[in-house]
């Protein structure tokens, strides 16, 4: 699936990915390739980009909103940390 990562101020991510684990509202969730559509709210907390099976990025977020149609995903948030 295609994933962007924004932020006012920049692009955080862009790309194809394996997955992406996000912080709900009411708890983590995970959206895979060929996800149904969905949107919905962030909290604060991890989002973890599986780029495939082995690799992955962490960025630790304030909370924003989701939005997958298409198998693109578009994440929406005020700002992120990298997590080393």
């Amino acid at each position: 699936m295609n994933l962007n990562i924004l932020t006012p101020e920049r692009k955080i991510f862009s790309g194809d990915v394996y997955g992406v684990l996000l912080p709900g509202v009411q708890g983590y969730f995970e959206l895979l390739d060929n996800h149904a559509p969905i949107v919905a709210a962030l909290g604060k907390g991890q989002l973890k980009i599986f780029k495939d099976k082995n690799n992955s990025e962490i960025y630790n977020i304030d909370g924003g909103f989701v939005e997958m149609n298409s198998n693109k995903t578009i994440v929406l948030i005020e700002g992120a940390e990298t997590v080393k």
